[in-house]
């Protein structure tokens, strides 16, 4: 009972200050129809945007001629870095990045100016365990990706 009494209490306050759960992501009525321009259509980020984008009801079209948008995608980058190595110059930690840099132009407006985003991870390396730092490195950029899908679809629900 006291359990049902605080959580009760604990959603009035949240109630009352104005907090709601995020939904989905609501884009401008112009990127109803969104041609994603990109030089490298197999990337992984150019494949979660798309899925997203068309997660949110945007059509993704095949053509310019065709859209109402363009999500310009000029730079999209990915590697790793040495962060520290150990005394025998052995590298230690890694570091896990990815860069993009995207726009987004109706046909009458620019709806995102040109942006640079990067984010990063770190981790570990262990020598003894190299197929579950290289799963690890790949499974890091996985994620680096969403949140950079995440901040993209922010701002573009922002505009």
């Amino acid at each position: 009972m006291l359990y049902r009494r605080l959580f009760l209490l604990i959603f009035v306050f949240l109630s009352g200050c104005g907090f709601q759960l995020r939904g989905a992501a609501t884009l401008p009525p112009e990127m109803s129809k969104t041609y994603i321009d990109a030089n490298n259509r197999h990337s992984l980020f150019y494949r979660e945007i798309r899925d997203a984008l068309r997660h949110v009801g945007v059509e993704v079209v095949d053509s310019v001629k065709d859209a109402t948008a363009t999500f310009s995608i000029r730079g999209d980058d990915t590697g790793q870095r040495v962060l520290s190595v150990s005394a025998r110059n052995v590298p230690r930690e890694f570091e896990v990045y990815y860069t993009i840099i995207y726009s987004v132009v109706a046909t009458d407006k620019v709806i995102l100016a040109e942006r640079d985003l990067t984010l990063t991870r770190d981790y570990i390396w262990d020598e003894t365990l190299v197929l579950g730092k290289e799963k690890e490195e790949q499974l890091l950029r996985e994620a680096i990706v969403d949140d950079l899908i995440r901040v993209v679809l922010i701002q573009l629900s922002a505009t």
